[in-house]
Formats: structure tokens, sequence, C-alpha cells
């Protein structure tokens, strides 16, 4: 990892981690049945995991490149404060990167042996071997622009995936739209990238955005682009491996796998891929991510985030902060931070948030001076603000997610809830007044205890 490399390289990348201490090698060999995804889940938001040796394989493997925030924001050169700014205009002012013919990912080309990769089954009960981190490649035949998402992809054999597509994303479109016009539809997986490329392909772009556009803005321009050696389509010229095929249209299989609740997600039949060939670097490092670990949650709940706070705020101005909670399975459950001038904001924001994020269910508001980052400090706003016969909205048979258990997962209905947590303005504001010790915040105490 100490060779020569540009900014967009996740090798790059990884170098800035080791020089940061925040690279951990695993040196002994582990098994990819349920081992390696143990130590994942011990070590989650920790440091960045190298696993040098997977049994079976000749591939390292790395994970938990994007298992704190500030990580991400480090890959992309910004502070915490700066994230929802950068993603916004990054989606607004997509760049396009430049295209490149020599590529390191096309050092190697190889018959397809999919069983060589590390591809780790990590629950008991998963259907199998799964590709995780992979970020998937096609085109769209009615916008003429290639799509890029993130999707777990079960190993069948050493030809062949079956995908996870999620109804009506963008990638479902482009697969209808193929099948509609009787066209095949290729498709390129491209596994080891730059966080700002998985970044870029987790967020909920507008329909015929070119998620690359958004990585190499966030990238400052630094992304360049290769066609694939057998199929038609472009991927980040530095990805480690691309695995090039396209989908059997007639083909399904069952799959089920953990989501990112940490619940076993029910079994439905998806596409098939089948892969013809293997193109990757010299040495090439594999990357996955613990299903339900921090590093999946937060790609896929910090772009949300960002879109929920614009689209609350465009409702209610005064809003602060939207948080998607740890307790919430950072998708299910949002605090929003407003400075309430009006009755009847709060009830705006709840409203607002669910018709930004079709996978919530529970909306929490509120005031400015209660830390929505800080469980105990909401349930303080419910205990003392919260009256359930004035301040709680209940919206039955909604659109809801499909992950969620306890919902009718086959019609996609579940029950929202709102809570307006926040002082009544016909009430006296002092009532509601946090009681503080002046200079508390500048003592320190251990000069009166040693």
């Amino acid at each position: 990892m100490n060779e020569k490399t540009n900014p967009s390289d996740l090798r790059y990348f990884l170098q800035m981690l080791e020089l940061d201490n925040q690279l951990m090698k695993i040196k002994r060999e582990v098994s990819y049945l349920y081992e390696a995804a143990a130590i994942m889940k011990k070590l989650d938001k920790g440091p960045v995991l190298f696993f040098e040796k997977i049994k079976d394989s000749n591939y390292p493997l790395v994970s938990g490149l994007c298992s704190t925030k500030e990580r991400i924001c480090s890959a992309i050169n910004i502070n915490s404060n700066e994230f929802n700014e950068k993603i916004s205009s990054a989606i607004k002012n997509p760049i396009n990167p430049r295209i490149i013919e020599k590529a390191p990912f096309k050092e190697c080309s190889e018959k397809p042996k999919l069983s060589d990769l590390p591809i780790i089954k990590h629950y008991e009960k998963d259907a199998g071997r799964y590709i995780t981190a992979g970020i998937v490649f096609a085109k769209n035949i009615e916008t003429k622009t290639q799509n890029a998402s993130i999707h777990r992809l079960l190993l069948l054999d050493d030809e062949h995936l079956v995908i996870r597509v999620v109804e009506g994303r963008h990638l479902w479109k482009c697969l209808q739209l193929s099948k509609q016009e009787k066209k095949p539809l290729e498709v390129a997986i491209a596994i080891g990238v730059h966080p700002a490329i998985s970044l870029a392909a987790a967020c909920q772009a507008p329909y015929g955005v070119d998620e690359m556009g958004i990585a190499n803005y966030l990238l400052n321009n630094n992304l360049t682009m290769s066609k694939c050696n057998k199929v038609n389509l472009f991927v980040p010229s530095c990805s480690e491996i691309v695995l090039e095929g396209e989908f059997m249209m007639e083909r399904e299989e069952l799959e089920f796998m953990t989501d990112m609740l940490g619940t076993y997600d029910h079994p439905r039949k998806q596409p098939v891929i089948r892969i013809k060939n293997i193109s990757h670097r010299k040495s090439p490092i594999y990357q996955g991510l613990l299903p339900a670990g921090r590093e999946h949650r937060l790609l896929m709940s910090l772009p949300v985030e960002v879109k929920l706070f614009q689209g609350v705020k465009n409702t209610v101005p005064s809003t602060k902060v939207v948080h998607l909670t740890d307790g919430g399975c950072n998708w299910l459950h949002a605090v929003i931070q407003i400075k309430k001038s009006y009755e009847g904001e709060p009830k705006n924001a709840i409203l607002s948030a669910f018709a930004n994020h079709p996978s919530l269910k529970l909306a929490i508001v509120v005031d400015d001076d209660i830390n929505p980052f800080d469980i105990k400090s909401v349930e303080f706003a419910i205990a003392t603000r919260f009256q359930g016969d004035k301040s709680l909205i209940i919206i039955p048979n909604t659109k809801g997610s499909s992950l969620d258990p306890s919902s009718d997962q086959d019609n996609l209905l579940t029950t929202k809830v709102g809570i307006d947590a926040t002082i009544s303005l016909f009430k006296k504001k002092e009532r509601f007044e946090i009681a503080k010790i002046p200079g508390e915040d500048l003592m320190n105490i251990q000069e009166y205890i040693t």
C-alpha cells in the first residue's frame, strides 16, 4: 500500500488512515464463514480493518472505511459541520468525470471464478455469502445515463449472483425499461473504491443524474472513469475489482439476509446476474461491509439526513438539525431540532419529514435547547414538554419501510407517529428552562479532588 496513488484511489485513502493510526491489520488467517463478520462486529465503530488472509482466497479484505462520520468527512476533506452543505452542493452541481483509456483495474482480466473472492457469510440465517460493498453500474435506456447504486449480491456459484433490487428505485427502473424494450441490461460491479464513490452511490440523486458526477464533485474533480473490458459501461478507473456481466431477464432466485435493522429480511425472488469477466488490479483489495453495522447504516442514512434536513427546512425555516437516531437503526426514527416561533410549526416539520423520507416511522420535534443527538436529552423533552392528547400525531395505513418486521411488509403499510416535544408558546417559557450552575462548564474538577 505504499505505491504512488491519487486522491480518488482507495489505496491513497488507506495510506492516509495508516499514517493516522486508524488502520488495524489482522494478520492471522480468518474464515469467511462468520469469523470475519464476528471480528467486524466486535470492532464496529472502531478502526478500519485490513484482513491480510481470508481462508481459501488470495485477496485481502478491507472493512469499516465509512464506519464513522468523521472518517467519511476526512475522505472528502471537510469537517462534520460542512457535511450537509457539501452533499447538497454535490447533488446540485455534479461534475462529469474525465474518461481515460488506461486504468489500474485493467491490469488483469480473467474468466469468472467468484469463489476466489473473500465473500463473507455474515449471519447464521443468511441465504449464503454476500458481496456487500459493490457499486452496481447499469445504463438507463430512457435517460441515456449510467446509474450507480449499492446492492447486496448473493453468491450462487462461480458465475452467478442474485441481486436485491428495491422496487421503485433507479436500478429497478433501468431493469424494467430494458425488459419492456426486450433489450439486454449489462452490469458492472466495482469493488474496492474510495469512500466518496460509495457515498455518492448511496445518495438519492434525482432521476437521470449520474452519481459519479456527485463523486467527482466530492473528490474535487480528481475522479477518472474507464470503459470496462467486456461490457459497454464506465467505472472508476482505480477500482480494485470489476465484475462484468448481464442481467438474466427470465431468471430469479430466492435471497434473504440481515438488513440494516439487524433483523432478517423476508425471502424474495430476485434477479440473477451472470458474470462474464473479472477485471482487477495487481494484488487487488476486496472491500466488504458488515450488514447492520455502523458503516452500512451511515452510508444509508447520512445522504437521507441531508435530504430530510433540506425538505423540513423548506417547510419550517428555523429547522437546525435533523438526525436519524441510532436506536431507530439510523432509518426509522428522526429527531428534528427547531427554533420554534409559531404553534403548528412542529406538526408541519413532522409531516414534511414523513413526506421526504417514506421509510420514517417516528418523528420527534424538540426545541433548540435540546440536544438531538442525546437520547436522554430528547426523552427529557418528551417527559416535560409533551402532552399525548395535544401533541401526538398518528397516521395509520401509510407507505413505510419494507424492512420493518412490525409493518405490513407485503403492502408496505405502516403507522407513523409524530411527537411534538416543544414548549407551548401559550405557557411561560421560564417554567421549562433547564437549570444551570454558573461556571460549571469552565470548572476543572481535577483541581478539587487531587
